[in-house]
């Protein structure tokens, strides 16, 4: 009964930690008699094979590696959640809506919807999230200038290394999702559900009440529903109007002169990313047959 009542009556003799249970501070105390220290951060660990484990954090050593795509991974609980990627296994469910997830911090994380707990507020805009590392990732990409991370085939640079594995796959190509019913091989997981639902009927489709059209993908779904209601979102420099926020932002730019999109090569600025994209493929063209003048 004291792990739910809130009740802390075993102290630490050592530091005056408190414990709801004697079994949680005796576990406790192997912090203050553990004999196996870390030399790298000075972490105690009451035997030598919990040292080993934490020691894979200070060195490049992944002993675990996926039959199926050859990725590695420090530790097993890592393996076994990525390769339900290419399993598809879902093994956490929600029992209010039952919709199912491959790991259970993306149902903790789901539960917000249906609670609407959002605990984690953001300091500088004070938007709230209900996990804090969707609050650190908040901060990275849009309060923070910071782009540490770089693609080590064009030089591009980035806020995050996630940002930075999921682009390197448009150099490389590299199919790590793998259907399971047949040999088709995709880049990204969104291709692989799609594939799922179209070509194994595998999955749910989502149907538009007005027009019945059916989407395989949920934000495509949201974003065709917008088309049905008013264009809500009105530029204040001229009356066109858009049915999204983001198309409003986009059309903005028709009004300012702000570039933020340069081109790598010849360094012209653009206002759309999709300019500039267009523009480089052409500049690349261009300068491939320069060179091969030279």
């Amino acid at each position: 009964m004291r792990t739910h009542s809130g009740d802390k009556s075993f102290v630490c003799s050592h530091c005056e930690k408190q414990f709801s249970t004697l079994h949680y501070l005796r576990r406790h105390m192997n912090v203050h008699t553990s004999k196996y220290n870390c030399r790298e951060c000075g972490k105690s660990y009451y035997d030598n094979g919990g040292l080993t484990r934490h020691g894979r954090i200070h060195s490049a050593e992944k002993p675990f590696e996926c039959s199926l795509c050859s990725k590695r991974f420090r530790w097993a609980g890592q393996l076994t959640v990525h390769s339900r990627m290419h399993s598809g296994d879902k093994p956490y469910n929600c029992h209010v809506c039952l919709k199912a997830f491959m790991q259970s911090g993306h149902l903790s994380s789901h539960m917000s919807v249906h609670t609407g707990d959002k605990l984690h507020k953001c300091s500088v805009c004070d938007k709230s999230f209900s996990r804090s590392y969707s609050l650190k990732r908040h901060k990275q990409r849009v309060h923070s200038n910071r782009r540490p991370y770089y693609c080590p085939y064009c030089g591009k640079l980035f806020k995050t290394s996630a940002d930075v594995r999921k682009h390197v796959r448009v150099h490389t190509g590299a199919k790590q999702y793998s259907c399971r019913h047949c040999s088709e091989g995709f880049v990204w997981y969104r291709q692989l559900k799609t594939h799922l639902l179209k070509s194994h009927n595998e999955g749910t489709w989502y149907n538009c009440e007005t027009c019945q059209k059916k989407f395989s993908r949920k934000c495509s779904h949201r974003l065709h529903i917008k088309r049905h209601d008013v264009k809500r979102y009105v530029c204040i420099q001229c009356p066109k109007r858009f049915f999204t926020a983001s198309e409003l932002k986009s059309h903005q730019l028709v009004h300012s002169e702000f570039r933020q999109f340069c081109c790598g090569l010849c360094n012209t600025l653009f206002k759309h990313s999709s300019d500039v994209k267009r523009h480089f493929k052409k500049c690349s063209t261009v300068v491939a047959t320069c060179w091969s003048f030279d």
